[in-house]
């Protein structure tokens, strides 16, 4: 298999987990405060990578990582915004309609691309990205004219489009910022970064959470997006942006609302309307397009 293939399963794999946290998210969002919820996971999904580290990656490696560590800093700031506005946008916006939000990404991280790495967007790409978006916008105004004309957007889905804006940065960064580090160093690093970010500003959240009274919810939600949506699809991400050109990589946040559609039929047996999921298949449609016709993957000196 290909460098590009494997980056390409990287990216697969990491849509059917980041559409997990959106369930489980939007049933959690409400009963802790989303600095702290997302500090706890980045410790816990940063001891996991970190023990994978000490076991797996070469002490001279280790030396190597430890050069200018304000790049973790950097990365873990943007994906700690990322998290936060996700989980303040889930405390009002639908799963699929949040997880249609995220599906702009890639027309973001391909103007990221460009001013970061001068990644040049084909006139394929340009379409599909076009009729992604438009899919993305018929979902999140839950296929109505009349709030697309008015630009009636929900509130949540506003906070969480700020957050996808994060991501859709990061992504050009990992490519501008990486000196050659595993991905496991430096995801570990990145996350404790972003762990020592949440720290310092939800310290007074942190200190008002009362723990013994979280429900189970909070706990599930909170294991799940520390092992399978932190440290795996971190990992699945920087893996994948070192293989394919930004807006490829973000393409497969396309994916995403029907896995999210999927997990909702099995948690609670609902799935979106007929009207929505039709902006979903455009989204589907969009990435066909944009995984043809590739060019190499270009990197910053």
């Amino acid at each position: 298999m290909s460098e590009r293939a494997r980056g390409h399963l990287a990216m697969l794999l990491f849509s059917m987990l980041v559409a997990g946290s959106f369930s489980l998210g939007a049933s959690a969002a409400n009963e802790i405060a989303p600095p702290v919820l997302n500090l706890v996971r980045f410790l816990i999904a940063a001891a996991i990578l970190g023990t994978l580290a000490v076991v797996l990656v070469p002490r001279v490696r280790w030396r190597q990582a430890r050069q200018a560590p304000w790049r973790y800093f950097v990365l873990g700031g943007l994906f700690s915004i990322y998290f936060v506005l996700m989980f303040e946008g889930l405390k009002t916006a639908p799963p699929v309609s949040a997880a249609a939000v995220f599906t702009l990404t890639p027309v973001l991280a391909g103007g990221f691309g460009y001013l970061v790495l001068r990644q040049r967007m084909t006139a394929r790409m340009a379409l599909a990205l076009a009729i992604g978006a438009a899919g993305a916008i018929w979902v999140i105004f839950r296929a109505d004219l009349v709030a697309i004309l008015a630009f009636q957007v929900g509130r949540g889905e506003a906070i969480y489009f700020v957050g996808c804006a994060a991501h859709a940065l990061y992504t050009p960064m990992v490519a501008k910022l990486n000196r050659g580090e595993p991905p496991l160093l430096f995801t570990f690093g990145m996350l404790m970064a972003g762990a020592v970010i949440l720290g310092v500003v939800g310290t007074p959240a942190v200190a008002a959470t009362q723990w013994g009274a979280l429900p189970p919810i909070v706990w599930v939600t909170i294991l799940y997006t520390a092992v399978f949506a932190s440290a795996a699809t971190f990992v699945l991400l920087q893996y994948a942006t070192l293989r394919l050109p930004s807006a490829k990589v973000m393409a497969y946040t396309y994916l995403v609302p029907a896995w999210v559609i999927g997990w909702e039929l099995v948690r609670s047996g609902a799935g979106a309307p007929w009207a929505v999921a039709s902006g979903v298949a455009a989204t589907l449609l969009a990435l066909g397009l944009l995984l043809k016709d590739e060019a190499p993957v270009e990197r910053a000196a």
